[in-house]
């Protein structure tokens, strides 16, 4: 898989796309992640990617003649299943978008950034356009990293154990279910009898019900879309 990030501002996804997961993802092959700088492709003296906009409002907005330039030439080099534009009126990113990123082949993330980005380019060259919330951030480049770490951890050979990606949080529209360690007894609250009992059954019937009950009380919103 190869993931293609265009930034106005690369510093920012060095550290998060550079460590852990990630960074072991990237030497093993599994995934190649190319930030490009937006800014190496305008043409004036300064490098401008940015303008005014038309009508009069407030703020700058991303121009459409580097951004077409980058991504037509990334596109001359290889078909790409999604160019993605990170966006506050996309759709909400969610485990089953993850899931459905991880299995394609290569993907372009736009990092928004300013006031946002000339519309031709959502309408010419954009195929999805995905919010992680509803807040607005000084750039689409978190928003990048947070896509981009969620997408990787799913691809088979980035997490040393594959099933531990597969019993995630939202994976069934469910939060999952409390998980214990050593030692058994800390300070008098003990781990719950089921979990030490080597009964796998009851165990998953406790970590199911237990799943259940959490995302009951803390996301019943979950539980809607899941019915």
């Amino acid at each position: 898989m190869r993931i293609d990030i265009i930034s106005v501002v690369p510093e920012l996804l060095e550290s998060p796309l550079n460590q852990s997961i990630l960074r072991r993802a990237q030497e093993k092959g599994l995934v190649e992640i190319v930030v490009h700088n937006l800014h190496d492709y305008a043409h004036d003296k300064r490098k401008t990617t940015d303008d005014y906009p038309f009508g009069g409002e407030a703020g700058m907005v991303m121009k459409c003649e580097p951004v077409f330039e980058l991504i037509e030439k990334l596109q001359s080099e290889r078909d790409y299943d999604e160019i993605i534009f990170t966006s506050p009126d996309g759709i909400t990113y969610d485990q089953h978008e993850a899931n459905r990123l991880s299995t394609l082949g290569n993907i372009i993330i736009l990092c928004g950034h300013y006031k946002g980005i000339d519309f031709r380019i959502r309408e010419h060259l954009i195929t999805r356009e995905i919010s992680i919330g509803d807040y607005v951030l000084t750039g689409g480049e978190l928003a990048a990293a947070i896509i981009t770490d969620s997408v990787v951890r799913l691809i088979p050979g980035a997490i040393g154990d594959e099933e531990s990606a597969l019993t995630d949080c939202f994976q069934d529209d469910l939060l999952a279910p409390p998980v214990y360690t050593r030692p058994a007894d800390f300070r008098g609250w003990k781990v719950p009898d089921v979990l030490l009992s080597g009964n796998f059954a009851e165990i998953e019937k406790w970590k199911e019900t237990q799943a259940y009950e959490r995302t009951k009380q803390l996301r019943p919103d979950l539980l809607e879309k899941l019915e």
